[in-house]
């Protein structure tokens, strides 16, 4: 019987998942250790970004030709690599370089779903992806309490952890993952495929269709705004709360990401699907992004755990927003655009992890903590409105179907 390959790419981007959110409530306390300001450790994080949407085309097409299969394993030893560096870095600039080695070797995401499309029939291809979905989720909620946990014994741990995970992974990989055959041609090779940098006359394609650019600007809204929140948050709450009389530091940020995470997970894990048929994917957009913009912006206001908290719960209501915008851009891109859209999307995402994590390291960096928060709320507002004007407009007519 031929072995199904998602329980190997779960498993995969799952250790994956794990490894790189255990460096979220990490990065920015390990970076500044070594010397780092609040901008610098923005510049930072926006570097791994800037690295990852340059290189991860050129991934995606070497996958192309070579597989699947050898270019994830070169993306994982890649990740590795930048781990035991940073875990050795002894200054700042060893810390910037091991980003960049990670960030240039980024590509473990897009090509698990390349290979997603390449393994599965078209009609089935929802249902895998969801698989990416899961393990996302669930990253993101243990990762941060692993770092938050360890972190308590001294910075390094939790990076040592990721390096092993990492290792794991590409045992993982080499020794489970079946191979597949990358497609030369057609509807499974435009699956996989993702935009260069510099292609912005096709950016400037999809934007300009009025129902798709819509929404693609919705998810730009959504990316930005996350991105801003997840750069900064960490030393915002370093500045802004205390426990038992000191700051915020890895495990208090930790916890609150699991928190967060924990929410979402219970959100996306069940009662998502009862929300789409309740209210519709539209209402669930434009509702998703006024908790967002509610959440965030109430973050302003907040000095205590509590208060804190509240902010938090209030925002994880906006977890209905990517698969929702996803959906609905899947919904109104032609059949054979879908893989092109799709790697728009996470053009999108790097996009906006490049340029939010310098505003939001700025803002920090000048004592703007409310600033931060009210911008950050600020842009999901945007998109509330953006969202609220497109409810229930028929899907475009297929230009490539």
């Amino acid at each position: 019987m031929k072995r199904s390959p998602l329980l190997p790419i779960f498993l995969i981007v799952q250790v994956d998942v794990l490894g790189l959110s255990i460096m979220i409530p990490l990065l920015p306390f390990y970076a500044e250790k070594l010397g780092a300001s609040a901008f610098v450790v923005g510049l930072l994080i926006s570097t791994y970004a800037l690295c990852q949407l340059v290189a991860g085309p050129i991934l995606g097409r070497m996958s192309d030709q070579m597989g699947r299969k050898p270019l994830l394993i070169v993306s994982q030893i890649g990740t590795l690599i930048g781990f035991l560096l940073l875990a050795s870095a002894s200054s700042l600039w060893l810390v910037f370089v091991a980003r960049v080695i990670d960030g240039l070797t980024a590509g473990n995401l897009s090509l698990a779903l390349a290979y997603i499309a390449d393994v599965t029939e078209p009609k089935n291809r929802a249902k895998s992806f969801g698989v990416i979905g899961i393990a996302f989720g669930v990253g993101f909620m243990i990762g941060p309490a692993i770092s938050g946990y360890l972190a308590q014994f001294g910075l390094v741990y939790p990076i040592f952890v990721a390096a092993f995970l990492s290792a794991a992974s590409i045992v993982c990989t080499a020794t489970l993952l079946p191979k597949a055959e990358p497609h030369a041609e057609g509807e499974g090779a435009e699956a996989g495929r993702r935009l260069d940098l510099f292609e912005w006359k096709v950016y400037a394609g999809y934007f300009t269709r009025p129902k798709l650019g819509a929404l693609l600007w919705q998810f730009f809204f959504f990316a930005f705004s996350f991105a801003l929140f997840v750069s900064g948050f960490a030393l915002y709450a370093q500045r802004r709360y205390t426990w038992h009389g000191h700051p915020y530091g890895v495990k208090e940020v930790g916890y609150v990401f699991f928190y967060v995470g924990f929410l979402g997970a219970i959100l996306q894990g069940g009662l998502i699907g009862r929300l789409v048929k309740m209210m519709g994917e539209r209402k669930l957009v434009w509702t998703g992004f006024g908790a967002s913009a509610i959440g965030y912006g109430m973050l302003a206001w907040t000095h205590t755990l509590g208060q804190l908290l509240a902010a938090s719960t209030v925002n994880s209501y906006s977890g209905v927003l990517r698969p929702s915008v996803t959906s609905l851009i899947t919904q109104q891109a032609g059949r054979r655009e879908q893989g092109v859209v799709l790697g728009l999307t996470q053009s999108i995402t790097s996009i906006s992890q490049v340029v939010a994590p310098v505003i939001a390291g700025a803002l920090i960096d000048g004592s703007q903590l409310a600033i931060w928060a009210l911008l950050t709320g600020g842009v999901a507002l945007v998109g509330t409105v953006v969202s609220f004007r497109e409810r229930d407009v028929p899907a475009e007519t297929e230009v490539n179907a």
